[in-house]
């Protein structure tokens, strides 16, 4: 795939504040999205891991890759991964995305949301090998979904945006330490969705 097709419509970002953090969202980052989500699904070595949740082993309900750089690894749901190979598509998007926004990423998990059955339950990327106050940046490919979000033991209304194909959304410091988020399912949607969050490891914890 060519470069120029992964290179970012200048549109401003919209900012979403957020108490005690704060989203930039850019409705069409990729010029050229659907080659890129056909690449990857069809090329990345995607697995599903079992979890323990409560002492009950169930398949993760997505598919799932690491990537980074070279003896990275980075714990998740319980379990250790180390990274594969960057894939050239993915690294340059880590390149553009940290020349625009100054931040900077050394590994990505790829979700792949096969239909509307697949999801990803509520939670914080705030891993203590991402340090105190990460920021991830997600990239949406394919299929839009909607994507959502609430604070951390409240109980008040979740806030929802829609991640339309091409987008990214920056999650700034220090939306993970008092925000959670979730993808919920959408049933009857049959159409596919992959997700790229770029992360920095900041310290590889032993299990």
């Amino acid at each position: 795939m060519s470069t120029s097709k992964l290179s970012p419509v200048f549109i401003e970002a919209e900012h979403i504040p957020l108490a005690g953090g704060g989203l930039h969202y850019y409705p069409q980052y990729i010029a050229e999205p659907d080659p890129l989500y056909e690449q990857l699904r069809e090329n990345i070595p995607w697995q599903q891991p079992i979890l323990d949740i409560y002492g009950r082993r169930h398949l993760t309900p997505r598919l799932v890759a690491f990537v980074g750089d070279s003896g990275l690894s980075y714990r998740y749901s319980g379990h250790r991964h180390y990274a594969d190979v960057w894939p050239p598509e993915v690294l340059a998007l880590r390149e553009r995305i940290a020349e625009d926004t100054g931040y900077d990423f050394n590994c990505a998990l790829l979700n792949y949301y096969r239909n509307g059955d697949d999801s990803m339950g509520y939670h914080s990327d705030d891993e203590a090998s991402l340090g105190g106050d990460p920021c991830v940046a997600s990239l949406s490919l394919g299929c839009g979904r909607d994507f959502l979000m609430k604070p951390k033991g409240l109980k008040t209304r979740s806030r929802k945006i829609h991640l339309a194909s091409g987008s990214l959304l920056l999650m700034l410091p220090p939306t993970q330490r008092h925000w959670q988020h979730a993808l919920p399912a959408r049933k009857g949607l049959a159409q596919g969705r992959i997700n790229i969050t770029f992360r920095k490891v900041v310290l590889s914890l032993a299990d």
